[in-house]
């Protein structure tokens, strides 16, 4: 019996203070909620393991950025090797979607695959489960604004009620993966997920849930 292809993806959580990164992470690898906030202090990280398939176990370590301005000089050496990102907003607060350009661009400079090419990011519209201010509002609209700035999809997510988590992660998952098996069907003979090579990205889409 074939062992199962091994694969360790980093990811970047990234976006303002308080839009809810760190209890999106915790959510997601933990099962777990907490309605006490803490700001994230520098970089945390966690590992979730996914059995992906019979053929394929991912080790996916999700990097949780601090939103603090103050530590913007120091993320080019946590964005490294990174292959795929989410960039969270607080749907109640229209300052940290106006923010996402920013972090789009800050991810776009200081992290590509090695053809130059942005690496897969996910945009979450998080705390979905309150009064939505804005675009968000607008399931069109965000489709647009995602396919003008190069995401490859959004989703509405609530860390609080276990909301699109899962599937945000999972659709992310399958965009790297197809990065990394068309690396592979050019014949690179190496798979190790970290170094991506001369691929097409996905056509950009929508992931929302409404």
């Amino acid at each position: 019996m074939a062992e199962k292809k091994e694969h360790l993806y980093k990811v970047l959580v990234i976006g303002d203070l308080g839009t809810g990164k760190t209890s999106i992470i915790k959510r997601y690898v933990h099962q777990f909620f907490s309605v006490h906030y803490r700001a994230t202090i520098g970089v945390d990280f966690a590992l979730k393991v996914i059995n992906w398939d019979a053929d394929t176990l991912i080790r996916l370590q999700l990097w949780d950025i601090a939103g603090q301005e103050r530590f913007g000089n120091m993320t080019r050496v946590y964005y490294k090797e990174a292959v795929g990102a989410f960039i969270v907003f607080d749907v109640t607060r229209t300052s940290t979607f106006e923010a996402v350009q920013k972090w789009k661009n800050d991810l776009d400079t200081k992290v590509t695959l090695p053809n130059g090419k942005p690496v897969p990011c996910v945009l979450l519209a998080n705390k979905c489960d309150q009064a939505k201010e804005g675009l968000v509002n607008s399931s069109a609209q965000m489709d647009d604004y995602c396919k003008e700035r190069g995401f490859a999809g959004w989703f509405e997510t609530s860390a609080k009620e276990n909301i699109n988590i899962d599937e945000a992660a999972k659709f992310l998952v399958s965009s790297i993966l197809e990065n990394d098996r068309a690396n592979d069907w050019e014949g690179s003979g190496t798979n190790e997920g970290m170094h991506l090579k001369d691929e097409p990205q996905p056509e950009p889409k929508s992931g929302c849930c409404s």
